[in-house]
C-alpha cells in the first residue's frame, strides 16, 4: 500500500513542480491538475495526483504526526 503525504508547490518551471515536504524538495509532474505556487498537493510516483486545500493539508500533516507519535511508543 502506499501512502502519499501532503506538499506544498514552492516553484513550477514548464510542467515541472518543485514541491516542499517538511524541507525535503521533490521534482513533480504537474500536467495532471492546473496547480499554481502555493498550492497544496498529493504526489505519487513523480505525479501530482491531486490538489488539497489548506484544511485537507492541515488534517493529514497531522494525522500523520500523530501516527509518528504512535510508531515511536
Amino acid at each position: 500500500m502506499c501512502v502519499a503525504a501532503p506538499g506544498k508547490v514552492i516553484k513550477i518551471e514548464n510542467s515541472i513542480a518543485t514541491v516542499d515536504f517538511s524541507g525535503n524538495l521533490v521534482r513533480a509532474h504537474a500536467g495532471l491538475l492546473d496547480i499554481r505556487q502555493g498550492d497544496n498537493v498529493l504526489v505519487h510516483a513523480g505525479l501530482i495526483i491531486q490538489k488539497l486545500s489548506p484544511k485537507e493539508a492541515e488534517d493529514m500533516t497531522k494525522l500523520f504526526e500523530e501516527l509518528e507519535e504512535i510508531s515511536n511508543e
